[in-house]
């Protein structure tokens, strides 16, 4: 085990599974006690037990990221808990599909009531925190979808996704003083449960078009929010870093040819 972040204390939304799961074992797996929290208290649990079973010192709070109360609640207990809070990694999202057309506007307040209004619920609880210490680490999981690219009845999903980017820059500016950054991982295809609803084909297809030839894992995704959540990344701030195996780089299909 590292110790990159050795007695720093973490709360990782969306942490039951998937990208989430992954930046929990590795911010884990390098010494912070990390916070699981999600809407999901039996899979949380589970990740909990198979985190803890591999040595690491975690916990789990049920959380409903579009609930401000809830959010608060994470907050205390991180607090409560382990003493602290240094690291905020707001994760908890939701990626249904549906066309313009089709969209209702419960479609449309779903999504962005968890993808934009959790992040900034969560980041508004965890913040009194971390300016009483005057320390503090926001990374915010956000996506190429919306910011870079779009794509076919995730209209309402891109938005979110970029107003978090919108949300990252300016409060950086706000908490700067307090010596508190805030960044964001923008991830491209990661291989998750969630990518199991889209078939094998969609899988294959997109693969060929990613320069290193495969989907991500949670890890790598992890791997990232490690370097802003640690004091490597002491003078970045409101930036975003793309971890899509080269996806967004090719000008067209014919340029991996």
């Amino acid at each position: 085990m590292g110790s990159r972040l050795q007695d720093r204390v973490a709360i990782v939304t969306g942490a039951a599974k998937g990208i989430g799961k992954g930046i929990a074992r590795v911010l884990a797996s390098e010494g912070a006690r990390v916070v699981i929290a999600d809407v999901d208290e039996a899979q949380a649990r589970a990740t909990v037990d198979e985190l803890r079973q591999a040595g690491y010192e975690v916990d789990m709070v049920r959380t409903d990221v579009a609930r401000l109360a809830d959010a608060e609640q994470m907050a205390r207990f991180t607090v409560e808990r382990f003493g602290r809070l240094d690291i905020l990694c707001s994760n908890a999202g939701i990626f249904p599909s549906a066309r313009i057309e089709d969209m209702t506007e419960a479609d449309w307040d779903r999504v962005h009531a968890i993808n934009l209004k959790g992040t900034f619920f969560t980041i508004k609880a965890c913040l009194p925190y971390m300016r009483q210490q005057r320390y503090g680490k926001i990374v915010v999981t956000s996506s190429i979808t919306g910011p870079i690219t779009g794509y076919p009845g995730w209209a309402h999903y891109g938005a979110s996704k970029a107003g978090q980017m919108g949300l990252i820059r300016t409060l950086a500016i706000e908490v700067a003083r307090d010596n508190i950054t805030v960044n964001a991982v923008q991830p491209g295809n990661i291989r998750t449960e969630g990518m199991a609803g889209v078939g094998e084909e969609y899988i294959r297809q997109t693969e060929q078009v990613i320069p290193l030839g495969r989907l991500g894992d949670p890890e790598d995704i992890g791997y990232a929010v490690l370097f802003l959540a640690s004091d490597e990344s002491r003078y970045i701030t409101g930036q975003g870093i793309v971890v899509d195996g080269g996806q967004t780089l090719p000008e067209s299909p014919l340029a991996l040819s």
